[in-house]
């Protein structure tokens, strides 16, 4: 098993939900935090309570995203973990979606972890490790009405960490995609924690489960992919 001990990963989205959630295990776990997102209060409340790094910024911004990678490798001077959290997402007939909706969906949820693994590939290339996990979604396999928009972006998502891993699977590089199916969260600027949700949801805590066992697997295992439900959720 893999000691996550002293490692540094950097979580995107950090600030609420999933993200936070997986920021404050691995934590736990002792591996240096640097917490991403674009609420720097929210990001600071966060990391007090992970002693880390926090950096407000957007993953859609190639600027940006290169300097969470430069900031994370000055304060620590190594990177081991990636974990492209970010999304965002609205549901809805296509004919009603404006193109600045579509543009930001792609902009987060592709571009931006697109960005990120651009940025930290050269430097895991150059140590002869390192590993990526994206969250992705169980949409990333399947379509539904009113998902037109979101969908094809988790498709899109999913084709690009499958195709990454190929490439950088000889470099002792490893990818993870976990595809979790209903989680309590902010997401579509829903409020967690409704008697309704609790019963039929996956919570946060469960998604980080799912990459601290990912993270954890021994350096010989990869865990390509991982995908989760609650047991309430048809698939």
């Amino acid at each position: 098993m893999t000691d996550l001990t002293d490692q540094v990963a950097i979580v995107t989205g950090a600030s609420r939900g999933i993200g936070r959630a997986i920021a404050l295990l691995l934590a736990l776990q002792g591996a240096k935090v640097v917490a991403v997102a674009r609420t720097a209060e929210e990001l600071e409340e966060l990391n007090a309570k992970t002693q880390g790094l926090a950096i407000p910024a957007d993953v859609a911004d190639e600027a940006d995203a290169q300097h969470i990678v430069n900031e994370t490798l000055s304060r620590y001077g190594r990177l081991d973990m990636l974990i492209c959290n970010a999304g965002v997402g609205s549901f809805g007939l296509l004919e009603h979606f404006e193109a600045a909706e579509w543009d930001q969906m792609f902009a987060v949820n592709v571009k931006g972890t697109f960005l990120l693994c651009k940025a930290v590939v050269p430097h895991f290339k150059a140590q002869g490790r390192g590993h990526i996990v994206g969250i992705a979604s169980d949409v990333s396999r399947r379509t539904f009405e009113h998902g037109t928009a979101y969908g094809a972006t988790k498709y899109a998502q999913d084709a690009l960490l499958g195709s990454l891993r190929k490439e950088v699977r000889p470099h002792g590089i490893k990818v993870s995609t976990i595809y979790p199916g209903m989680v309590d969260t902010y997401f579509n600027d829903s409020k967690p924690g409704s008697a309704a949700a609790e019963k039929t949801h996956l919570r946060p805590s469960d998604v980080a489960q799912a990459v601290r066992y990912v993270l954890e697997a021994p350096a010989h295992v990869v865990v390509d992919e991982l995908m989760l439900h609650p047991v309430s959720q048809e698939w």
